[in-house]
């Protein structure tokens, strides 16, 4: 990788993930846009692209950090076998935690654990699928490493958004680091193959 390949991931992950952050905020918030005029909708679309930026940022830090946590995992434990198994166990913890931790932290009288755990479902699935398409591009020993990255860090990434509880905030935290993510793990292996 040279300093043009990591700056167009750089820029073009900062594009993305502050466009989709933007998009899934003003559709949130479509009616608070699109009451008072054309100032408000123009400063409140700077306002999510501004926002949304940030987040995808943060993103691009928590790629880079795996890179580096994959590279000491690989040193550490010595065969990428026994890594993968650990990394399973986390991506385990992870899903059970951002069920279970939350149901106790934020349920209210009447809502059950289920309701907890579409998020969390629903991430992991996405994870997999990312890591299925990683792993054709690539090789099968990109498979764990993916879902753990697409879990894992970005459930990491997550946590501001989930210790506030807000569906807004939620969903618009979780658009820009989502996006920002599958664009750097897909996008890793295709600019390294470049000359």
């Amino acid at each position: 990788m040279n300093s043009r390949k990591v700056v167009y991931l750089f820029f073009t992950t900062l594009l993305i993930g502050s466009v989709s952050g933007a998009l899934v905020g003003f559709i949130i918030d479509f009616s608070v846009y699109t009451s008072e005029g054309f100032l408000n909708l123009f400063w409140g679309i700077i306002w999510l692209l501004g926002i949304s930026a940030a987040f995808s940022l943060i993103s691009q830090m928590g790629f880079f950090a795996y890179l580096t946590v994959h590279r000491f995992g690989l040193g550490l434990f010595k065969t990428q076998n026994l890594w993968n198994r650990i990394q399973i166990v986390i991506i385990a913890f992870v899903v059970f935690d951002l069920i279970y931790f939350r149901y106790v932290a934020f349920a209210s009288e009447g809502e059950t654990i289920f309701h907890f755990t579409l998020m969390p479902v629903l991430l992991l699935l996405y994870g997999l699928f990312i890591a299925y398409i990683k792993a054709k591009e690539t090789n099968a020993g990109a498979f764990i490493p993916t879902v753990f990255f697409i879990v894992v860090v970005t459930t990491i990434e997550w946590v501001p958004a989930l210790t506030v509880n807000e569906p807004k905030w939620l969903w618009l935290y979780i658009a820009p680091l989502l996006t920002g993510n599958t664009w750097q793990v897909l996008t890793l292996h295709k600019l390294q193959r470049e000359k």
